[in-house]
């Protein structure tokens, strides 16, 4: 009788070590049982340092043709970098052979999702996008009040995704060109329509106002997208770098009571200051907790007080492992994604034509 097998971790590639890189995936891939970093892609010798200090075992890579060439030695590609080459990678690496995460928006349309959706179909290969906003403490609560039914019938869901950055910081996100899929519509906006078709299902119809606000600005920062969903749910986003006063994270409105919630997911902010997930991670304080109600003001305290689930980025990537390891499903699809561009691309329509585009 022999005994238990441990199963040796997979191998990950991940390209690039940018902000996405450095602060959400690495770190996230190396606390995932299950997974380890094995090789990063970058050239850029202060990027390998940085690497380096926190994964002293780490390999690294020039280019993603220097990775692909290990492919034997790999099991899961991770593509981090700008969003322009998304597709490219993705296509090659699954030609490779191997499974693919990629960071939001995996690609410019949803044609060229659903062309990538269709090749992992065809080699038997997991492809995810990484949408690690389905795992904020705010959605995760939000969601919780949604199945307890505190809410009722869920009338309008308002969700904002704001800064105050009134100068440009340039950089490809910022670019003017459209080859460079920019804009903070493709940006922010791939997390707050994903959070919306996530809660509230298919969208029937879009419109959206969109404009450069910003001296020196090329594309996009400051968007509005309202969604009317098939189910009859009217979602209001917004997204924007020129919010001198914050709005609430989310207000929902439903037939029963309403949920407001103010401030950010702390996930983000503990990654970049260096913080890694273990005890504790994803809590908020109670002072900062939501509140649901029905008829109060603010100025009267606004209903109850809702503890506020801890988020949980974690899980995106343990999810990930037991797809590969265990066949469990991916946590999130292709065609998900492809079903958020739908909602995009109409809404690039929607705020250049002055029409309500019908999906």
């Amino acid at each position: 009788m022999t005994g238990p097998t441990t199963r040796p971790p997979l191998r990950v590639g991940l390209v690039g070590y940018g902000l996405a890189g450095s602060v959400f995936h690495a770190p996230l891939i190396a606390a995932t049982e299950g997974l380890t970093l094995d090789t990063v892609v970058t050239s850029d010798p202060g990027r390998r340092e940085q690497a380096r200090a926190e994964f002293p075992d780490i390999r690294f890579a020039a280019t993603a043709d220097e990775l692909l060439d290990r492919a034997d030695s790999l099991d899961l590609i991770v593509v981090a970098s700008p969003n322009k080459t998304h597709v490219p990678l993705a296509t090659a690496a699954l030609g490779a052979g191997l499974p693919v995460v990629v960071d939001k928006p995996v690609a410019g349309t949803a044609a060229e999702a659903r062309a990538l959706a269709a090749l992992a179909e065809e080699r038997g290969l997991l492809l995810s996008v990484f949408q690690n906003r389905r795992w904020d403490n705010d959605f995760l609560t939000l969601r919780k009040l949604l199945a307890e039914g505190a809410l009722g019938d869920v009338w309008r869901f308002e969700s904002r995704f704001e800064r105050w950055r009134p100068r440009p910081k340039g950089g490809w996100r910022e670019s003017g060109d459209p080859a460079e899929i920019g804009g903070l519509l493709y940006d922010l906006g791939s997390h707050v329509v994903d959070q919306a078709l996530a809660l509230f299902g298919p969208a029937a119809s879009v419109y959206a106002e969109s404009d450069i606000r910003r001296p020196g600005a090329e594309t996009d920062d400051d968007t509005f997208i309202a969604l009317t969903h098939a189910g009859g749910v009217r979602s209001h986003l917004y997204v924007s770098a020129t919010t001198a006063q914050l709005g609430p994270r989310f207000r929902v409105l439903g037939s029963r009571a309403g949920y407001v919630k103010y401030g950010l997911d702390p996930q983000e902010a503990a990654l970049r200051d260096g913080e890694r997930p273990g005890p504790g991670w994803g809590r908020e304080p109670e002072s900062v907790y939501g509140r649901v109600g029905a008829g109060e003001s603010p100025l009267t305290g606004a209903g109850r007080p809702e503890p506020t689930l801890a988020g949980d980025y974690p899980a995106y990537y343990a999810a990930v492992a037991a797809a590969l390891l265990d066949g469990a499903p991916n946590p999130v699809t292709a065609l998900e994604a492809a079903a958020a561009l739908d909602v995009l691309e109409a809404a690039r329509r929607s705020a250049r034509d002055g029409v309500t585009v019908t999906l």
